[in-house]
């Protein structure tokens, strides 16, 4: 059988299902809102939580902000990728948004606190994992005294798990330093990790 000599060389390319996660602290927020700004053709999603709003954040924007009650609801529906209590808050991932969004091509960015991430890589064992960093525990314990947002206790507690979820780096696919003050540095280490996806002779398919 002849090959057509007009048809592409090029491996056809399949939408990415990439997970942000790391440290808590770590400024993943901050990342996810660069990368809005960035305006990449991806869809990004918007997880839903029971932890009260922050004065600085957007219902719908950075979060949807629901009730225990609703979250459960949404728990009981099925309507979660994943969802998990951190810090005593509950967090989850809409599926429906996600489902629509890879079956349209387009690549989904997610982001999720490590347990999240250990979930989604074991319902979709294709997804890229990238794993936040900051330097050192020492600027992570700046950072999280800098945004005052923890009691003495709760940061004692934040630091001791960055700790131990620094043990599950391994399960991660990339690793990505944020660096103070370097965000435009943070950025491009994620495209560049997106474009080498994209260049695989033999494409990951994500599809929940």
């Amino acid at each position: 059988m002849k090959s057509n000599k007009d048809s592409s060389l090029l491996p056809p390319v399949k939408p990415l299902l990439i997970v942000l996660s790391g440290l808590s602290g770590v400024g993943k927020d901050t990342v996810l809102a660069e990368l809005r700004k960035a305006k990449l053709p991806a869809f990004i999603s918007v997880s839903a939580t029971t932890r009260p709003r922050r004065p600085d954040e957007k219902d719908g924007a950075d979060y949807y902000f629901v009730t225990p009650e609703k979250f459960q609801e949404m728990v009981d529906a099925d309507q979660l990728l994943e969802w998990a209590t951190v810090y005593g808050n509950r967090y989850g991932i809409p599926r429906e948004p996600v489902r629509q969004a890879l079956h349209s091509d387009k690549d989904v960015i997610v982001k999720i606190d490590v347990q999240g991430a250990a979930t989604i890589k074991k319902k979709v064992p294709q997804a890229v994992l990238i794993f936040l960093i900051t330097i050192s525990l020492e600027e992570l314990e700046k950072r999280l005294k800098k945004r005052r947002t923890e009691t003495a206790a709760e940061l004692e507690l934040r630091l001791k798990t960055a700790e131990k979820e620094l043990d599950s780096v391994p399960m991660f696919d990339y690793v990505v330093a944020n660096r103070e003050g370097k965000i435009k540095r943070t950025i491009a280490d994620i495209n560049a990790i997106i474009t080498a996806e994209k260049c695989r002779a033999v494409q990951r398919v994500c599809s929940i």
